[in-house]
């Protein structure tokens, strides 16, 4: 039976923990390199099945070492292990008990291989995060040229130098995204297409549900993807008494979920079956942002449903049959 092993993994190190026969915790902590993860494979090896966090850039050296391996190794949701944890109200917080906390969490479920994404799709990950950098600056600098233009007492120079920065910010994002558009379209130019195809789904969106899906091979079904974005409805009911107003779960990808909820507001104009759910629940009084909000989940379904046939939106098509 296969050994789980437990990593808690971080910039310079990781600290390994496995329960032994004899029902006492091994631990060990390498060097997070090379020469750590030799020394992990010839004190481990095939016989070990590898759970760790998806902690950012630093797990995916040693998940990609271990794979070429071909060991399993399952990389999971952070997320999930801190609620694993509070449910098993654990409340010491060091590297040595995360690792533990991971192969207890990893012992207790059916665990997914992870294998490793294209250099494409790692890419465009890593210049929508910088996209994202300079755009939390950009944001700053101008309100910061806001406040300081209200006090009617700015230099000359800090007004040129403010304005100069979000220039070349500006320029900067623009080269960016022309760089994820060219990235995109040579990798997945079949998606790419298929995805415009559908009234309110632009490039951009295109690309980052290509990114989140790893190109739709990621998710068996559009409501583990609306799960993941975070559209999916939140009940609040206990007993008889307790009935609150349902909301959407908001523990997904709030980038996704913010840009498909604009594309709701274009798919309302444009997009057959989302004008149609649009009327429908406009006439039986339902609040604007929650018919959107069901906008967004059926463009999801018909990104899955079209990504998936590889036939393009139709719009007749789509109208007798559910997506």
């Amino acid at each position: 039976m296969s050994k789980v092993t437990g990593i808690d993994i971080s910039k310079q190190t990781f600290d390994v923990s496995f329960l032994k026969e004899n029902g006492k915790w091994e631990h060990n902590v390498y060097h997070n390199n090379k020469t750590g993860f030799m020394k992990l494979w010839e004190e481990t090896g095939k016989d070990f099945t590898f759970v760790m966090e998806a902690s950012g850039p630093y797990y995916m050296k040693l998940a990609d070492f271990l794979h070429s391996k071909k060991a399993f190794v399952s990389v999971v949701n952070p997320l999930v292990i801190r609620r694993y944890s509070q449910m098993k109200m654990l409340r010491a917080k060091t590297d040595k008990k995360d690792a533990q906390t991971i192969a207890s969490y990893g012992m207790s479920q059916d665990l997914k291989q992870w294998n490793p994404s294209s250099d494409a799709i790692y890419m465009l990950q890593q210049i929508d995060t910088l996209i994202g950098g300079y755009q939390k600056q950009l944001t700053m600098l101008n309100n910061q040229l806001g406040a300081f233009t209200s006090t009617g007492k700015m230099p000359s120079s800090v007004k040129e130098s403010i304005a100069k920065t979000i220039e070349n910010l500006n320029e900067e994002v623009k080269k960016l995204e022309a760089e994820s558009k060219k990235i995109a379209e040579e990798g997945y130019k079949e998606t790419m297409e298929l995805l415009q195809s559908i009234p309110g789904i632009g490039v951009k969106t295109a690309i980052m549900l290509i990114v989140i899906t790893d190109n739709f091979t990621k998710f068996e079904n559009y409501k583990q993807l609306i799960a993941y974005i975070g559209f999916s409805p939140r009940i609040y009911q206990s007993g008889t008494s307790v009935k609150g107003k349902g909301h959407i779960s908001k523990m997904g990808n709030p980038k996704a979920r913010k840009m498909l909820y604009m594309c709701s507001w274009v798919a309302k104009k444009y997009n057959k079956q989302a004008i149609e759910m649009y009327e429908r629940l406009k006439q039986v009084g339902k609040p604007e942002k929650v018919i959107k909000v069901a906008i967004a989940n059926k463009l999801i379904k018909q990104v899955f449903a079209i990504a998936n046939s590889g036939q393009k939106y139709n719009a007749d098509f789509a109208s007798t049959r559910p997506v």
